[in-house]
C-alpha cells in the first residue's frame, strides 16, 4: 500500500507535487517533513523551472493540518513554537524560491490549505465547488501558518479581516473578484490548466524569472528606491545573458524566442 504523503511528477520542466490523502488530504506531519525535503530539492534541481502544487482526486485541495497530530508533533519537534517555526521556514523557502509555484484550490482549501497557497507566486481556484478560508476561529484560535501575515498582503486589510474574524470561507469565483486568485477554471480543467501555467513559466528566461520574482517577492517590505535598486540589479544581471541576446535576436528576426538552451 503506498503511503507516500506527497507525490512527485515531471512533465519536463515543470515539477508536479499532489497531496496525497485523499478524500481530505490533510497537511500531516508526514507531509510537512516531506514538503521541506522536496522544497530543499527543488531549489538545488536547475532542472525545475516551475513548481505546480496541487492533490490527488478531484474532492479537496486540502482541509490543513490533521489536529489530531497536533499533540504528537508539538512532543516530537519540542514545543509549539518548534513546530510552526519548521512550517513557516517552509513556506518561506516556496515563497523566496527562484521558481515559480502554482497552486490550484479546488474544494476545501482551508487552514494550512489556504496558508501554503498564500506562499506561492500563482494561485488558480476551480469555477464551481471551491470552500476557500481561514476558520481557525471556529475552534477558539488563530491561523499559525502565516495566513494572517500574508493575507492581507494578497486581499487587502479589511477583506482579510472579514475573511479571518468570521470564519469566512469564499467560492473560486469570488477569490478571483476580490484578488486572492489569478484565475478560475472548470474543476475538470483546473489541474490541466496549472501545469499548462507552469510549462509557460518554465519557458520563460530563467535568470530574468529569478530576477524578478526576488524584486516582486520581497518589494512588499520595501521602499521605492530599494525596489528601484533592485530593479537595476536585475538589468544588470540579466544583460548580456544567453536568453537576453536569444531574446533580441528573436525580437529583430520577428519569431518566437527560446529561451534555457545553455
Amino acid at each position: 500500500m503506498r503511503t507516500d504523503p506527497l507525490l512527485l511528477e515531471r512533465r519536463d520542466a515543470v515539477a508536479i507535487l499532489s497531496i496525497d490523502d485523499p478524500p481530505w488530504n490533510r497537511m500531516s506531519l508526514a507531509f510537512m517533513d516531506e514538503l521541506e525535503r522536496q522544497v530543499a530539492a527543488l531549489e538545488r534541481d536547475d532542472s525545475a523551472r516551475a513548481v505546480v502544487l496541487t492533490a490527488t482526486g478531484d474532492d479537496n485541495f486540502s482541509v490543513g493540518m490533521n489536529l489530531k497530530e497536533l499533540p504528537r508533533g508539538i512532543a516530537e519537534k519540542g514545543g509549539p513554537d518548534e513546530l510552526f517555526d519548521q512550517r513557516l521556514r517552509v513556506l518561506s523557502a516556496i515563497e523566496h524560491m527562484g521558481k515559480p509555484w502554482v497552486a490550484t484550490l479546488f474544494g476545501y482549501c482551508l487552514g494550512g490549505g489556504l496558508e501554503v497557497p498564500l506562499a506561492c507566486h500563482f494561485r488558480l481556484a476551480a469555477a464551481e465547488g471551491a470552500q476557500i478560508g481561514l476558520p481557525e476561529m471556529h475552534i477558539g484560535t488563530v491561523p499559525a501558518w502565516g495566513g494572517s501575515a500574508r493575507l492581507p498582503r494578497r486581499i487587502g486589510r479589511d477583506r482579510a479581516l472579514d475573511m479571518i474574524l468570521r470564519a469566512k470561507t469564499i467560492s473560486g469565483p469570488e477569490a478571483l473578484r476580490i484578488g486572492l486568485v489569478h484565475e478560475v477554471w472548470p474543476n475538470a480543467e483546473l489541474k490541466a490548466r496549472a501545469i499548462a501555467l507552469g510549462e509557460e513559466l518554465a519557458a520563460q528566461p530563467r535568470l530574468a524569472v529569478q530576477a524578478m520574482l526576488r524584486c516582486l517577492v520581497d518589494g512588499e517590505t520595501k521602499n521605492l528606491d530599494e525596489s528601484l535598486r533592485d530593479e537595476r540589479a536585475a538589468v544588470h544581471a540579466t544583460l548580456g545573458t544567453p536568453d537576453q541576446v536569444e531574446g533580441m535576436r528573436a525580437f529583430l528576426e520577428k519569431r518566437k524566442p527560446v529561451f534555457n538552451r545553455g
